[in-house]
């Protein structure tokens, strides 16, 4: 196994020729599988040209930021919560911006079925928040095939982590259909304080202020916080940073992120202040508190 570190809070998995060539000997996994799997943290300065083209599809899911990609003699700006699908064999680039750098998930993928998932999203596509979307429980997904693939390479660790795939691809090209196959998705849109819930869920990576929330919801920002604050005792912000501090505390209980990493997939830029909060609210420091789950 390879892991890369190229940005600050990167994790990335390029699959050894050896493995790959298990995995397309394999009447499971070789129809559809990673070749290589990544996360990008603010990923300043990232570029990639190729000229030559290579033979697997390039998906580019930008969650925070902006970039830009050019492919087929046309070029394209991304903005958050949009996703493309480089196709095989086509030469591309693609490029972080330079003032406001794009956060990505990105997969390097093959295999016979993947021009079924990949053709005809070589253009920006949305996956906005809303009062159905299940992007956290995405996001998840893709956690759970690059964290299997990083506990090991056997064969049954690789046939869970390509069936995954499927699903993960499976939720963005038919996107409605998985919105609406979890009823737990489907918050009473009459409730404003479960509807801003489920809001900060879906941007736990995200930075909120209180006029975004607000414009969200439909309500003044002062109406915001009195409603908000007479329902749950707490104001939207400090709610939302208690649910990015519960999302912290999983990820030190059932992960080897290291604490920049955390704090970046939280939003949180400056890794002590990260610690500041997660000190306030949790009574301790995330190292002592991740010393402690292992007592």
């Amino acid at each position: 196994m390879k892991i890369k570190d190229g940005f600050k809070g990167e994790q990335s998995i390029v699959l050894p020729k050896a493995i790959i060539d298990m995995i397309e000997d394999d009447p499971l996994a070789s129809s559809l599988f990673v070749t290589d799997i990544g996360y990008y943290p603010k990923a300043q300065h990232h570029y990639r040209s190729r000229q030559e083209p290579i033979d697997q599809y390039v998906f580019i899911y930008c969650v925070d930021g902006k970039g830009w990609f050019e492919v087929n003699d046309h070029h394209y700006d991304v903005k958050e919560n949009q996703y493309f699908i480089l196709p095989a064999g086509v030469p591309h680039t693609y490029a972080a911006d330079a003032t406001t750098p794009w956060t990505i998930y990105w997969i390097h993928f093959r295999g016979a079925l993947a021009r079924y998932y990949a053709t005809g999203y070589t253009y920006p596509v949305d996956v906005s928040p809303s009062i159905v979307s299940r992007i956290n429980t995405r996001i998840n997904l893709f956690e759970e095939i690059y964290n299997t693939l990083k506990s090991s390479f056997a064969i049954e660790n690789i046939r869970y982590a390509m069936a995954t795939l499927h699903h993960y691809l499976a939720s963005l090209r038919y996107i409605q259909q998985y919105r609406n196959a979890d009823p737990k998705s489907q918050t009473d849109e009459n409730d404003i304080v479960n509807v801003i819930i489920h809001f900060f869920n879906e941007n736990l990576e995200h930075r909120l202020s209180l006029k975004e929330i607000a414009e969200f919801s439909g309500l003044s920002p002062s109406r915001l916080s009195s409603v908000f604050k007479e329902r749950t005792g707490h104001s939207p912000l400090n709610y939302f940073n208690f649910m990015k501090m519960r999302k912290a505390c999983e990820l030190l209980d059932n992960t080897k992120m290291k604490l920049n990493q955390i704090s970046l997939k939280l939003g949180i830029d400056d890794q002590y202040y990260f610690s500041r909060l997660f000190s306030k609210i949790m009574g301790s420091s995330p190292k002592a508190y991740r010393e402690r789950q292992k007592a």
